[in-house]
């Protein structure tokens, strides 16, 4: 690949990886842009957030495909998850007639590849939210963990993944024989260690952590503005109104991600943040 090529590549957003903000459109779509914006956290430890934000044709459609994942203990799970994750949702036999379930399968089949690697990928983990957008007109939202995905419509924020927290969960991991405790620190955690209930990886955990992903389907409308794709520096400083309020006049996707963490930042937000803005039009 020549250096131009690479260039164009980039533009077109498919190294988001590597960067730490960036932008595109759908070749099918033109109203549908994305962008997508990470900022490294005060904490001592390398960024642990990792993107995907990029479009990709599969068979005659085009897919918009959209995730946040926010490591703990270390950065590799949420790394392996970027590089993994889609592709294995996608090679699902049934992904075109049962996304549902092969976005489950997909969830549970990358985990299972990263517990067997935990000699490399070390005994950290991940949570993930995955959004799929179909032609512009559908959206899939996958999630384990807290973060989240938000969607606005008519200037109203509606939250389209579920926020796996260990004292909303403690039926579940009590059941799978772990515990939720506050002790030794200052919010519920699984086992006293892990302040999300649900995750890739933690192998330690992993007996009283599902990766288990809840799922939602929703179409895209005349209504629907765009939407936001962040992990929980966020949301632990704003809720989702107040998201979608702060970004609701900025055409430009990638602006608006920038401006979403800035707004975080400034509520004193200090953990790694990472943001995806998709718009519709």
């Amino acid at each position: 690949m020549h250096g131009k090529d690479i260039l164009q590549k980039m533009k077109a957003g498919l190294f988001s990886s590597g960067a730490d903000t960036g932008k595109g459109k759908s070749k099918m779509s033109k109203h549908t842009t994305h962008g997508f914006h990470c900022l490294k956290g005060k904490s001592n430890h390398d960024m642990e957030d990792y993107v995907v934000s990029e479009f990709k044709k599969k068979d005659d459609s085009e897919l918009g495909l959209f995730a946040i994942f926010d490591g703990h203990l270390g950065h590799d799970v949420a790394k392996y998850l970027q590089s993994h994750l889609f592709d294995n949702i996608l090679k699902q036999h049934d992904f075109w007639t049962n996304m549902e379930d092969a976005i489950r399968r997909a969830y549970r089949s990358t985990d299972a590849e990263i517990l067997d690697k935990a000699k490399v990928l070390g005994r950290g983990g991940s949570t993930a939210v995955t959004a799929i957008l179909i032609n512009s007109q559908k959206l899939v939202v996958g999630n384990v963990g807290d973060s989240r995905a938000v969607m606005c419509k008519n200037g109203v924020a509606e939250q389209l993944s579920v926020d796996h927290e260990p004292s909303t969960e403690k039926r579940l991991i009590e059941s799978r024989g772990g515990f939720v405790s506050n002790l030794p620190g200052d919010v519920p955690r699984v086992d006293g260690q892990l302040a999300v209930a649900r995750a890739f990886g933690d192998k330690s955990l992993k007996l009283h952590l599902s990766s288990d992903p809840d799922v939602k389907v929703v179409t895209i409308d005349d209504d629907t503005e765009f939407i936001i794709l962040a992990s929980d520096g966020i949301w632990k400083v704003m809720s989702n109104q107040e998201a979608v309020d702060a970004i609701k006049n900025i055409k430009d996707a990638q602006s608006a991600a920038k401006h979403l963490i800035e707004a975080a930042v400034s509520k004193k937000s200090k953990d790694d943040i990472s943001c995806i803005v998709v718009r519709f039009r």
